[in-house]
C-alpha cells in the first residue's frame, strides 16, 4: 500500500495518474496548502523542502518527495512506462526533465503573474507566458509525426499532462500548436488519466482561498 501526500495541484497529479495507470493500491492523503499543512513537523519528516506531493510506499519502507523522482520510482517498481533500454529509457528521461526544469517553473511563474500577483506587472506577465508558450512549441514540434512526447506512452506524458493542460489559467494561446492539442486530447481520453485528474477531487473554493494555496506553494 502506498500513501500519496498530495493536493489538487498539477504536480499532485501527476502521480495520481501514474498510480492509476500502474494500478497500484494507494491511500489519499490530502494536504491544506492554504494551512500550510506541508509545513507542518510531521509531514517536514516526509518531505523536508514542504512541498507535495511525496510517497510512502509501504512495501519498501521508503519515502519519496518530489514528483520526476517518484514517477521514475514507481515506474521501476512496476516496471511500466519507462522503456529497460538505455536509449528508450534516456529518451523518456530528458523529456521528463525538461517538464520539470522548464514547463513547470515557467508556467508556475506565468499563474502567478498572471492571476495572483497583487500588482499586475506586464513585463512579468509576458516574460513568462512567452517562455511558457515557447516550451510548447517545443513540444509541438517534438510530437509532429509521435503520438506521444517520447514515442510510446510514458511518465513523460503523465509529468507534462497536467500542466499543458491548464494553459488557459496561464493565459496561454494553443490554437496554433496543432499536434500539442491532439497530444492533449489524446492523453485526456485514456480512464487513468480522467481519474487521477480528479484525485484529490476538485473543491469549490473562492478566489481568496485560490491565492492562498498559492501562497502555500510558494511559501
Amino acid at each position: 500500500m502506498i500513501d500519496l501526500y498530495t493536493a489538487a495541484t498539477p504536480n499532485g497529479k501527476k502521480i495520481s495518474i501514474m498510480l492509476e495507470e500502474t494500478r497500484l493500491q494507494y491511500k489519499v492523503h490530502r494536504l491544506k496548502l492554504s494551512a500550510k499543512e506541508q509545513k507542518s513537523k510531521w509531514f517536514l519528516q516526509i518531505n523536508p523542502n514542504g512541498r507535495i506531493p511525496a510517497i510512502i510506499d509501504n512495501d519498501n519502507d521508503l519515502t519519496i518527495f518530489e514528483s520526476g523522482a517518484i514517477l521514475i520510482y514507481l515506474a521501476e517498481k512496476t516496471g511500466k512506462l519507462l522503456p529497460s533500454d538505455i536509449k528508450g529509457r534516456n529518451e523518456v528521461i530528458q523529456w521528463l526533465m525538461f517538464q520539470i526544469a522548464g514547463i513547470g517553473p515557467m508556467q508556475g511563474q506565468a499563474n502567478v503573474f498572471y492571476r495572483y500577483a497583487p500588482e499586475k506587472i506586464d513585463y512579468a506577465i509576458r516574460r513568462y507566458q512567452n517562455e511558457t508558450k515557447r516550451l510548447y512549441e517545443v513540444l509541438d514540434g517534438q510530437l509532429s509525426g509521435n503520438s506521444y512526447i517520447a514515442g510510446d506512452y510514458s511518465i513523460a506524458d503523465i509529468a507534462t499532462f497536467p500542466w499543458v493542460n491548464a494553459y488557459e489559467w496561464a493565459g496561454i494561446e494553443t490554437d496554433d500548436l496543432t499536434n500539442l492539442r491532439n497530444w492533449l486530447e489524446r492523453v485526456g481520453k485514456r480512464e487513468a488519466v480522467r481519474k487521477g485528474m480528479n484525485i484529490p477531487p476538485p473543491s469549490k473554493r473562492t478566489e481568496e482561498e485560490r491565492i492562498k494555496d498559492v501562497t502555500g506553494i510558494l511559501s
